[in-house]
């Protein structure tokens, strides 16, 4: 009975470290296959990473195609150690079979905690765009009222609406809600009307030029 073909014959993939400093932060890169003969080389790679005058050992884990429990071990006794050393140490990229090994184990939010970050602010910004996205019709007309009814240009409309938006402490798109519903008769409340009035006459208000200002005719005499 012929023997087993060794790694090599089976086209198994030889494990790749490389480290490159970027700033603060040590990236550490691994690629191929990394099983438990190969424990070791990523132990000494990560330890001479936190060795380093650095806060951050970055992993990129984007081109590993296979690894084991004993690789993920290694990660997490080096996180230990990072965190004794007041470092960090996260995975910032990983290839599909990384994160399998990752989620199985529920090691995924020790070890990836900046990209979770990552991924909250994305989040974030995602319904701040829908939100700008939704409210903007009604800025707009908001504008347009006030410009048709105060002869003001779209700057000076725009210029109205956000000084008596910080002027009142309203959100704009809350500010412009309510001058759209006076087309429909609704009066303004006391104090937005005010700070409207008087942010008109803010942007209305001719620049000084150090010249007086040009005399109006006196109403005709009554009889």
């Amino acid at each position: 009975m012929p023997n087993p073909p060794d790694e090599a014959q089976r086209g198994r993939a030889t494990p790749t470290l490389s480290t490159r400093r970027d700033g603060d932060r040590i990236v550490v890169t691994v690629a191929g296959e990394l099983c438990l003969d190969d424990s070791g080389i990523l132990e000494r790679t990560l330890r001479a990473a936190l060795r380093e005058p650095v806060t951050r050992v970055e992993l990129d884990l984007e081109k590993l195609e296979f690894w084991d429990c004993s690789a993920l071990n290694v990660l997490l006794t080096a996180r230990r150690q990072a965190l004794a050393d007041g470092k960090e140490l996260t995975v910032t990229a990983a290839s599909p079979a990384a994160e399998r090994l990752l989620s199985l184990t529920d090691t995924r939010p020790l070890l990836v905690e900046e990209r979770e970050k990552v991924d909250d602010e994305l989040r974030t910004e995602v319904v701040q765009l829908r939100r700008a996205m939704q409210t903007r019709p009604e800025i707009d007309l908001a504008r347009g009222i006030l410009m048709a009814s105060f002869g003001l240009s779209p700057d000076e409309a725009w210029e109205v609406l956000v000084m008596a938006s910080q002027n009142t402490n309203t959100k704009l798109h809350r500010l412009a809600s309510t001058v759209v519903t006076t087309v429909q008769g609704t009066p303004l409340p006391d104090p937005v009307r005010r700070h409207l009035t008087e942010a008109v006459a803010s942007v209305s208000a001719p620049a000084d030029t150090g010249e007086a200002p040009p005399r109006t005719a006196a109403p005709p005499p009554s009889r």
